[in-house]
């Protein structure tokens, strides 16, 4: 398929995002949220819906749903109802989901996207409501039959649903991406696409540019990471345009991804609203919430990202993008905003939580909070380094792995022991200068012929034989007037 033709449709693309909500408890039982119990510990009569028993709502669902709500700009409903959406499957124990249909909790709200161009784009959100999830069906733990754990069932979902307003797998992932922050932000969803605690539907379809009238969807179930959804929107645009070109009929169908191949096949013929025969659900009354607590949740919101990325740019004079970075998830964040109440050093210590400390918490696989206890001591580390006391590859390759060692040893000592401290003595880092420029006469003649490239193997070279006990800024200014010299 070539981009000539791709570039005469338009690929239009709505989400449906299921966050499993951090709760004790199950949204209309007792029984136990947490996961990792065995099969079928998680469960009760209510659960699997035994004849005679009754749901009663979760009132931390309703509140979780109100927040999320307020976080992405929609209207809160006062007035609520509960449906039954009739389906069979053998993991959904009683015939049918408990979930919201006419009247969601949450409609006609927005969030805001930035594309990687810096571009900004308003993403509508058509409504969120609040349902119960199914149980597992698990396919290859017996060569015979498919096993059941109801542990899920009944565990509290919300579902985030868009309107056909991204146009792109870039959209789609950046749409994903703030959902996924703001979820965790507020504390309401640990965000986990692979474990399946946040999930998301893709319902693509194309039509010719100019064409208001949509095409047919299909929608993709189940993605579990942002890579996976925009490696499936890829492949339906083409496989679209390519029946579409070939003048075939696009079935409206709903599709499973294979995450190993790349591609989507056939699970179903795609159902349509009334195939569920939704009716009001009739053991659970109409749920109406009062102003003043709905008010009360808004109150209770914390700072999300995009309020952080404007503070940061205000309060500490970051650029957007550091900000961004930042921001990306609140565990970051709060540990920055720990940070810098040690420091005036704002922008250092923006490179550092972005730099060293990032790659320090994805080498070691634990969470930035590992890393609180030593605030103050990284502040310490980012003044040695602004004073030109030490240099930042020591402190970053040496004095910081020695830190968080364990050994309990104060910066100070740490410093002594390593003997990091930059020497001041001119003469002495001339030496070493002249010893590299001598070690490479060749690459003298080359930057005499321009190639000012050459500076970074000379500065290599210095920091080796001084075994990174200069400044750089120092260094390279001398080396400069060194080379200059020598014409």
């Amino acid at each position: 398929m070539t981009e000539e033709i791709l570039a005469k449709y338009d690929l239009v693309i709505g989400l449906e995002i299921h966050a499993q909500l951090l709760t004790n408890s199950k949204i209309f039982s007792s029984d136990p949220a947490s996961f990792g119990a065995g099969p079928n510990e998680h469960t009760s009569i209510i659960s699997v819906g035994l004849p005679g028993t009754l749901p009663k709502i979760n009132e931390k669902v309703v509140a979780y749903a109100v927040k999320m709500g307020w976080a992405t700009n929609c209207t809160i409903n006062k007035y609520n109802r509960f449906d039954r959406k009739n389906y069979f499957y053998a993991d959904l124990p009683k015939g049918y989901q408990i979930t919201q249909d006419e009247i969601p909790i949450c409609q006609r709200g927005y969030i805001t996207i930035r594309l990687k161009d810096g571009a900004e784009k308003d993403i509508r959100i058509n409504r969120i409501h609040m349902e119960e999830d199914a149980g597992k069906s698990m396919h290859d733990k017996d060569s015979s039959y498919s096993l059941i754990d109801l542990n899920r069932a009944g565990v509290p979902l919300i579902e985030i649903v868009s309107e056909p307003d991204l146009r792109s797998a870039e959209e789609a992932a950046a749409y994903m991406s703030e959902i996924r922050k703001i979820v965790r932000y507020l504390g309401v969803c640990d965000g986990n696409m692979e474990e399946g605690s946040l999930r998301c539907d893709a319902n693509i379809s194309v039509r010719l540019k100019g064409t208001e009238e949509y095409g047919a969807r299909c929608e993709v179930k189940n993605l579990n990471s942002i890579r996976n959804l925009q490696r499936a929107i890829n492949y339906e645009f083409k496989r679209q345009v390519k029946l579409v070109e070939q003048g075939e009929h696009i079935d409206q169908n709903t599709l499973n991804f294979d995450a190993a191949t790349g591609i989507t096949s056939v699970l179903r013929s795609k159902e349509m609203a009334n195939d569920y025969r939704y009716f009001p659900e009739p053991d659970l009354p109409p749920l109406e919430l009062s102003e003043d607590w709905i008010q009360q949740l808004k109150s209770e919101l914390p700072e999300l990202p995009e309020q952080r990325i404007k503070r940061y740019s205000e309060e500490f004079s970051l650029s957007r993008y550091d900000a961004s970075l930042l921001t990306s998830d609140k565990a970051i964040a709060d540990f920055f905003e720990q940070l810098v109440t040690h420091t005036p050093h704002y922008k250092a210590a923006a490179n550092w939580v972005n730099g060293p400390l990032q790659s320090y918490v994805n080498e070691t696989g634990k969470g930035f909070s590992v890393l609180d206890a030593y605030a103050a001591q990284i502040a310490e580390i980012i003044a040695l380094v602004e004073s030109s006391k030490i240099n930042n590859t020591a402190a970053v390759q040496q004095l910081f792995p020695a830190l968080v060692s364990g050994d309990g040893k104060s910066v100070d000592q740490l410093v002594q022991e390593l003997n990091l401290i930059i020497d001041t003595d001119d003469s002495e880092l001339l030496g070493f200068i002249g010893e590299a420029v001598e070690k490479y006469p060749a690459k003298v003649s080359e930057y005499h012929k321009g190639k000012k490239g050459v500076l970074g193997l000379f500065m290599g070279e210095v920091m080796k034989i001084s075994k990174g006990k200069i400044d750089p800024k120092t260094a390279n200014k001398l080396l400069v007037e060194k080379l200059e010299s020598l014409k």
